[in-house]
């Protein structure tokens, strides 16, 4: 699966995730960037985000996201095996 897919899944499933039709998302995205992303909906989105893609993040791929790209990157990458 490549990037462009990725990203405009991810950018459906936030925009219907926290209601906000306006989320635009960028590599450099990040929780500081969508003002209802918590701690507590960050593991709520987790699983939507693993549902929608059908996979699941180990521990180290989860401590490791910085940011959408970094998500991103791991999905495509997941996708292509």
């Amino acid at each position: 699966m490549d990037q462009k897919t990725v990203f405009a899944r991810l950018e459906r499933l936030f925009q219907t995730f926290f209601k906000d039709r306006s989320i635009r998302l960028t590599r450099d995205t990040t929780e500081a960037d969508i003002e209802d992303w918590d701690s507590l909906e960050h593991v709520a989105l987790l699983a939507a985000i693993e549902k929608e893609f059908r996979m699941k993040f180990t521990l180290r791929e989860i401590s490791g996201m910085k940011n959408v790209g970094e998500m991103a990157d791991i999905i495509a990458a997941r996708a292509t095996r």
